[in-house]
């Protein structure tokens, strides 16, 4: 159960994955100097102590929902990290958004959830052999849309209420998710790099959003967690 999962952060392990280096000097937002250790190169660093004890308490939240069969929403959808994002969220059983986020995903989620049964559907009668009776063109009109709506959808196909938190690798990137987890209520889990403000999720992880060792690390931390916790 939740309450005897180990959790095991190492800062040294946090260090080789570089999830220390913050973004340049310039771009330091205010809110995230108490996480700062120091600069090196005019890069910030971020103070891994402080993010063991931030990460340690998401991932304490992150075992109790998993403990109670609760659903956390991966969102990842910078190029490099899409491939862990969609590995990790799978290994867990949960629901992933590596592509581009869909405006209305939580706050017309009814829209969305239509989208998607249409998009089933049309899977559903291909695997039937209801496409047969259409010509060729037709149907490789049918199979380009399926294409398009897998891209789309392929991660919240099972996905038929809205989560009880998101996941979010970055946040300036996928500001429009974080902004709509807000207006619904959903809690946000969040990697929060130098540039980012820290007050946008409920549990942070302070740590470099950028490089995909960090990622890597974070996604497999949340990963031992969520399935030692579903135990």
């Amino acid at each position: 159960m939740a309450n005897d999962v180990k959790i095991n952060l190492n800062v040294e392990e946090m260090t080789k994955a570089g999830v220390n280096f913050g973004h340049t000097v310039s771009k330091l937002h205010p809110k995230m100097k108490p996480y700062v250790s120091g600069i090196k190169n005019n890069v910030h660093m971020i103070d891994l102590e402080k993010t063991a004890k931030e990460f340690e308490g998401a991932l304490k939240f992150i075992a109790s929902l998993a403990a109670e069969g609760k659903t956390i929403l991966f969102v990842g959808t910078k190029i490099q990290v899409k491939a862990l994002v969609k590995s990790a969220a799978e290994a867990c059983g949960m629901p992933y958004v590596t592509e581009r986020w869909l405006g209305g995903t939580f706050t017309n989620f009814e829209t969305i959830s239509k989208r998607v049964a249409y998009f089933k559907d049309l899977e559903n009668k291909k695997m039937a052999g209801e496409f047969e009776k259409y010509t060729k063109k037709e149907r490789l009109n049918l199979d380009r849309e399926i294409a398009s709506l897998k891209v789309k959808f392929e991660g919240i196909r099972n996905m038929s209420k809205l989560p009880e938190a998101v996941l979010i690798l970055d946040i300036k990137k996928d500001l429009t998710c974080a902004r709509e987890a807000r207006r619904k209520g959903i809690k946000i889990i969040g990697v929060v790099d130098t540039n980012i403000d820290p007050t946008l999720v409920d549990y942070l992880i302070p740590g470099n959003d950028d490089a995909i060792s960090s990622i890597k690390y974070i996604l497999e931390k949340i990963q031992e967690t969520i399935l030692s916790s579903k135990l």
